[in-house]
């Protein structure tokens, strides 16, 4: 068993073309169609897009060290 994650297209009168890779062997094959509920696929998040949290600068003493991040027991 194979998944194959692709677009299709539907076209007005119900039709539904996929494209498999070329290794699918020609004949009969049972397949399971998910189809999300908004049609069209979505658009790319522009980078402009995404939420930006300014916190200011990191403090000039800040160590990143295991031995300053951790206790005594290594956690």
């Amino acid at each position: 068993m194979r998944t194959i994650e692709t677009t299709a297209t539907i076209t007005a009168d119900g039709t539904l073309t996929v494209q498999v890779p070329p290794d699918i062997t020609p004949g009969p094959h049972h397949i399971v169609v998910f189809i999300d509920d908004q049609p069209g696929m979505p658009e790319a998040r522009q980078l402009h897009d995404f939420p930006v949290i300014h916190v200011g600068a990191w403090p000039a003493d800040l160590s990143l060290r295991r031995e300053d991040m951790y206790g005594d027991d290594g956690r």
